[in-house]
């Protein structure tokens, strides 16, 4: 079961370095302190050691990176400056997805599944010993909100506030709404439709969130230990 970790709001959390980092927690029972968001760690190697004092100070004992192969090859985390264990847990291998978004997050959802269990089990393993845990992917906004977002939804947290945690992306990240013309994918804001896009296809195909992580290799053991975190 997990443990509370000593509370740290997302208004005093801006590590130097760090883009769209913040605590995923604060809903349904997922508590403050154990699972953090945020863009790649990658930039942390030029900076100055402010950023990972920041990070170093939060606790941070695992790091997942939702990065594909090439990704992670280019610009590897600067997972030593901050003494915490690295998983790579790939939502895609090769940097091949779809251009489209509204075609995107259906298949992202469906490519999700194995890094939602990965990430899950290091918030239990050993009582909690494995958090707090860091997710991220390349700008944190796509493939990490929508494994953010399964967790949270198993959680117990409404629609409502995950959909708001999703979209505060936007505004971590300055994207602008509409984006301009031939933006890269990784300047394109993220919109509601996306995200629920992704959650009724876990449904359409699943019946469920819980039912969809049992389905990419959680056990129903997992689950019921950690729908008793304490919020």
């Amino acid at each position: 079961m997990i443990t509370n970790q000593p509370e740290a709001g997302p208004e005093r959390i801006a590590p130097t370095g760090v883009r769209n980092f913040r605590d995923a927690g604060g809903v349904g029972s997922l508590p403050r302190g154990v699972l953090y968001r945020s863009a790649a760690l990658h930039s942390l190697h030029g900076l100055a050691a402010e950023g990972a004092d920041t990070l170093r100070r939060l606790g941070l004992r695992t790091v997942v990176d939702l990065r594909s192969d090439p990704e992670v090859a280019e610009r590897p985390d600067a997972v030593d400056l901050v003494d915490a264990r690295y998983l790579h847990a790939p939502v895609f291998t090769e940097r091949r997805w779809p251009a489209d978004q509204l075609e995107l997050y259906p298949l992202m959802a469906e490519r999700a599944g194995a890094a939602a269990v990965a990430v899950l089990r290091r918030l239990l393993v050993g009582g909690g010993e494995a958090a707090p845990v860091l997710v991220h992917c390349a700008s944190g906004k796509d493939r990490t909100g929508v494994v953010v977002a399964v967790l949270q939804t198993l959680l117990g947290a409404s629609e409502a506030e995950v959909l708001q945690d999703f979209l505060r992306s936007n505004d971590e990240l300055g994207l602008a709404k509409p984006p301009p013309a031939g933006a890269a994918h990784n300047a394109l804001p993220v919109r509601e439709v996306h995200l629920r896009r992704a959650l009724l296809s876990i449904r359409s195909h699943h019946g469920s969130v819980a039912e969809y992580l049992l389905a990419h290799g959680a056990q129903a053991s997992e689950l019921a230990e950690a729908r008793r975190i304490p919020a």
